[in-house]
């Protein structure tokens, strides 16, 4: 694969750079930013066969796993601080 040069302006550099993990290229953060994501839209309907019930277990399920989300953030930033 060849390879191309690209001028930055110093700003957009530092950008780039503060979004690059220590084992990316700067060619894979590009590749990793303008990768295709597929559009919200194509889920449109994609529950419409549930019942009202499967639907209610469903949003609680949704509910209960963003709940428990928050739980082990708040947890890592107790640990961090208390680490710190």
């Amino acid at each position: 694969m060849g390879t191309k040069t690209i001028t930055l302006m110093d700003d957009a550099y530092e950008r780039l750079k503060t979004l690059k993990s220590a084992e990316e290229s700067f060619s894979d953060i590009v590749r990793r930013l303008t990768s295709e994501k597929g559009s919200i839209l194509q889920f449109a309907g994609a529950w419409k066969d549930l019942s009202e019930k499967e639907g209610d277990e469903l949003k609680k399920k949704i509910l209960e796993g963003r709940k428990a989300s928050s739980r082990v953030e708040e947890l890592k930033r107790k640990l961090k601080d208390h680490v710190a």
